[in-house]
């Protein structure tokens, strides 16, 4: 399975922020330990014109040329710094990366879907196409589903259906940007299940959107997700699914205010995984949120959902032996099937 990094970009940020830049290399220092079939591969950058299909020029120039003004990157949450520019290309290269292999348009002429596979950060989904926020600077998802998009459609051409996409949004925030940058969107379904009392305050209606008290925990955070992935098999269907894991919902995390154990999140994972496998639908993930009060428990979360991706990637390559594959071209069209 690839996954795709980016954490040797480090952010000089000021003692004591709040942001916990060291997960990133300890989930790839972990992955590369106990997960020796994960491929880890450093991200690509995501060039300008890659980041203007869910970005306005001006705010990319301005980010780049560190021309935002001060209430702007205060609004992001951190200095401006060329690492940062750099990194924030590459969190969204990385989920290009990964979609690309998750669809297999990678280059080669026998490139076939892997199935699953990763970007090691990613998940920024704060940031909106004027604007960044929330330590998000560049949208990973919404960049990577509009590139997959017209891909997509420059490989197959005009007699294929354009590719759907569906964003589902585990992280405890809302994706309050992904919303705005897909709600004139019919061809991109976003997902959220986030607290109702956390940040962003201000929601932005996404398609599907719920809300979560604080203090939920796995029973009911559960059930509102096979209600929410039901409701997303009625009404979309996908070729591409691009998925925020995030570890904010456990309940040792600073800022999430839900009460998830490493258990439910796990079995939060697997319905994921599960939904799209069922579908043949292949999938790509990203890291989001995760703010431990132990950086270590958030890691904890983290590699097992990279446990669980890779089962699901060899799911993949087991189908794909020749007993299996029965057309060159494998149709990326899901058959309807619902949640029990």
């Amino acid at each position: 399975m690839q996954a795709f990094y980016a954490d040797h970009f480090v952010l000089p940020l000021p003692a004591g922020h709040r942001f916990p830049m060291a997960k990133y290399a300890l989930l790839r220092e972990r992955v590369a330990l106990e997960l020796p079939k994960v491929q880890t591969q450093e991200a690509p950058a995501a060039s300008d014109g890659e980041l203007a299909l869910a970005h306005s020029p001006a705010y990319i120039h301005a980010v780049t040329s560190g021309q935002l003004p001060a209430a702007a990157m205060r609004e992001i949450g951190f200095p401006w710094s060329p690492q940062m520019v750099e990194r924030s290309r590459r969190s969204a290269g990385a989920t290009v990366a990964a979609a690309r292999a998750a669809l297999g348009l990678q280059a080669g002429a026998d490139a076939r879907p892997a199935g699953v596979a990763a970007n090691m950060a990613g998940g920024t989904h704060h940031a909106s196409a004027e604007q960044g926020s929330g330590f998000c600077v560049f949208n990973d998802a919404a960049v990577a589903a509009r590139l997959m998009q017209a891909e997509w459609s420059r490989l197959h051409g005009p007699q294929r259906a354009a590719l759907q996409v569906a964003v589902i949004d585990l992280d405890v925030h809302q994706g309050n940007g992904t919303a705005r940058i897909f709600r004139q969107d019919a061809s991109v379904f976003t997902l959220s299940l986030h607290g109702k009392h956390n940040f962003p305050f201000r929601k932005e209606a996404g398609d599907l959107d719920m809300d979560l008290p604080d203090g939920c925990a796995d029973a009911p955070y559960l059930q509102a997700l096979d209600d929410a992935l039901n409701e997303l098999d009625r009404r979309f269907s996908p070729g591409l699914v691009i998925y925020l894991a995030g570890a904010d919902p456990f309940e040792g995390d600073r800022l999430g205010r839900l009460a998830l154990s490493f258990e439910g999140l796990k079995a939060r994972d697997q319905r994921v995984f599960e939904w799209a496998w069922q579908r043949r639908v292949p999938l790509a993930f990203a890291m989001a949120g995760g703010y431990g009060v132990n950086i270590d428990d958030t890691v904890q979360v983290q590699m097992n959902t990279y446990e669980l991706a890779l089962a699901y990637w060899q799911r993949w390559q087991r189908w794909q032996q020749p007993q299996h594959w029965q057309n060159q071209e494998m149709s990326l069209t899901p058959k309807p099937l619902h949640l029990t």
